[in-house]
């Protein structure tokens, strides 16, 4: 983290707003994101994109990062990871407030492992939320501009059905850990080049819950977790984009000592139309006409995603001409009720190919009308080759 500055990251000034934030990050995240950008780095950039968000985009952790952080970027001031591999604000589930506790730093470097310093750590015991969990959904051009209603199923860890999460055999209840005292950590004396140090550590008979199972479930082996396939039902915004997410609260995996589960995210990924080109909310369409179409006009009939419309083409319409169908584009998935936008027809004029001689009569006399001098080429190329040389 040394060398990194998550303003420059995300491409904003140190004074952007939280929206200016929001909308780079959903910018860099789309081009960057591994479903849509296979090239190398592609990954670690938006892994880079991400943590830089995670940090500006909470209030709290933006304050401690322009407060603390090195003119370079450089988290915390002890040479970015420092210690434990981690920002200084997150050592050891410490608060995002302020350097989180000394303690914490010191329980890192001389060996303490998880759970941070006391005072500033969280308890081993304590309550957390469920890891999170991805889901990628493939979808239509026309389903990702009308949304839908559909279920999916996916594989979690789940709180285990036969204890309730408790890890015990039912009929009985796991009892205060007989080395930790409930507290899930144990006191270690080590040697350091300041000396002697006691240190915290995770302890070793309860693995930090502060609890012993005597007897374990026999479902889940003492856990309180067990695997499950889950089923829930998603009902998808219309307008939304190739690369963007859903979140889906408590559908992700069961927590830990009765935490909440973690959130489900649905990414989508949009099949290209063989008609359409869509950016954003517009929807751009191609049509050709005749010659004889551009220049005398017509009324033509015009596929959008809502169905054929007609549109009106009026006299010497040259190509490249666009014309604009009000409501006939893709709905804002965050502003649902604003509406439909429209979809851009741009006329290509067709040059004909393959004349009768009915048809090089009429644009010859066409010619003439117009005060042109055409004179059209016949035959092979070999044939007007020869001819060439006749005239000569």
């Amino acid at each position: 983290m040394a060398d990194k500055d998550y303003y420059e990251t995300l491409g904003v000034a140190r004074d952007a707003s939280d929206d200016e934030i929001r909308k780079a990050f959903r910018q860099l995240s789309k081009k960057y994101h591994p479903d849509i950008n296979h090239a190398p780095g592609a990954e670690q950039k938006f892994k880079e994109i991400n943590e830089a968000y995670q940090v500006l985009s909470d209030p709290q952790k933006r304050a401690a990062y322009d407060q603390y952080g090195s003119a370079d970027g450089a988290q915390g001031g002890f040479g970015g990871q420092g210690f434990g591999g981690q920002g200084f604000s997150n050592f050891g589930g410490g608060s995002a407030q302020g350097f989180g506790g000394f303690d914490d730093i010191f329980s890192q470097f001389f060996g303490g492992g998880q759970g941070g310093g006391q005072g500033g750590g969280q308890s081993a015991n304590a309550p957390r939320q469920g890891a999170d969990l991805q889901y990628r959904m493939d979808l239509t051009f026309e389903e990702a501009v009308f949304g839908k209603d559909t279920k999916i199923s996916y594989d979690r860890e789940a709180v285990c059905h036969t204890c309730n999460g408790s890890g015990a055999k039912p009929g009985t209840s796991p009892v205060t850990c007989s080395k930790c005292h409930g507290s899930g950590y144990i006191q270690v004396q080590r040697n350091t080049p300041l000396g002697a140090m006691m240190t915290r550590e995770v302890c070793d008979v309860c693995h930090g819950t502060g609890k012993e199972i005597k007897e374990k479930c026999p479902t889940c082996g003492g856990t309180g977790h067990e695997k499950q396939r889950h089923t829930i039902d998603v009902k998808i915004p219309g307008g939304v984009e190739d690369g963007q997410q859903i979140r889906e609260r408590g559908a992700g995996e069961a927590g830990t000592n009765n935490g909440p589960y973690g959130d489900l995210f649905i990414v989508f990924r949009v099949a290209p139309s063989d008609k359409f080109q869509r950016d954003g909310t517009t929807i751009y369409y191609k049509l050709p006409i005749s010659f004889a179409q551009a220049a005398l006009g017509d009324t033509i009939k015009v596929d959008t995603v809502h169905g054929p419309v007609e549109l009106k083409i009026p006299a010497g319409t040259q190509t490249e001409s666009k014309f604009r169908l009000r409501g006939k584009g893709a709905p804002n998935p965050n502003r649902p009720n604003a509406g439909f936008g429209d979809q851009m027809v741009t006329v290509t004029v067709k040059t004909p190919k393959g004349l009768n001689q009915k048809q090089k009569d009429a644009l010859m006399a066409f010619a003439a009308a117009s005060g042109e001098d055409v004179t059209p080429h016949e035959g092979s190329l070999f044939d007007r080759v020869k001819d060439a040389f006749k005239n000569k």
